[in-house]
């Protein structure tokens, strides 16, 4: 419909299998994200990514206190997006987060424009997969719902962390029990 967007969360190299951070099998959202940007393109509606945009000594490193190591730090190869992401020329934003020293961010709205650009547009549903399920894929989308978008949770281009056995299946079920929708290509080709 025409104020949709789709939110493509951190389908960066660092979180690919083989990153500094791997999420299990991230790579394998890239095939399935890849036709729903294809699907958003061909009907002319907007592409958000976002990427973690770490300083070298950002606050969620290990070095500094945070739980991780460091990851997609601004300007490296692991910062960049997977190779196979299908990135359009029209209609796409890139929303970088985590850019500050002190400020940690999970969610795409935080410290961000990403609230300003989709009102701008009238966006009012936002269709959002990526990684992590459980970390900043569920931030953003619990971001979006509060923020009084109508959320839907693209459950075939979706991976987690799992840091803790059962995350990813409990932070769907959080965001279900909040409002998100959960949806596959399938729902959308019965219906485009």
């Amino acid at each position: 419909m025409p104020h949709d967007a789709l939110i493509v969360v951190d389908v960066q190299k660092d979180f690919m299998p083989g990153g500094a951070l791997p999420v299990p099998e991230g790579d394998k959202v890239v095939p399935a994200l890849n036709e729903y940007i294809g699907l958003f393109s061909s009907k002319g509606l907007p592409v958000y990514f976002t990427r973690d945009w770490h300083p070298e000594d950002h606050i969620s490193f290990k070095a500094q206190g945070g739980l991780w190591p460091p990851h997609c730090v601004q300007n490296t190869e692991g910062a960049r997006f997977h190779e196979e992401l299908y990135i359009p020329h029209d209609n796409r934003f890139i929303i970088s987060k985590g850019t500050s020293r002190d400020f940690d961010a999970y969610s795409g709205f935080q410290g961000t424009i990403l609230d300003s650009l989709l009102k701008e547009r009238g966006i009012r549903r936002v269709f959002i997969g990526g990684v992590a399920t459980d970390y900043c894929v569920k931030n953003t989308l619990l971001g979006a719902l509060n923020l009084g978008y109508f959320a839907f949770l693209l459950l075939d281009a979706i991976k987690g962390v799992d840091v803790n056995p059962g995350d990813s299946e409990r932070a769907i079920e959080e965001m279900l029990s909040v409002g998100a929708v959960a949806i596959s290509l399938s729902d959308l080709y019965s219906t485009a």
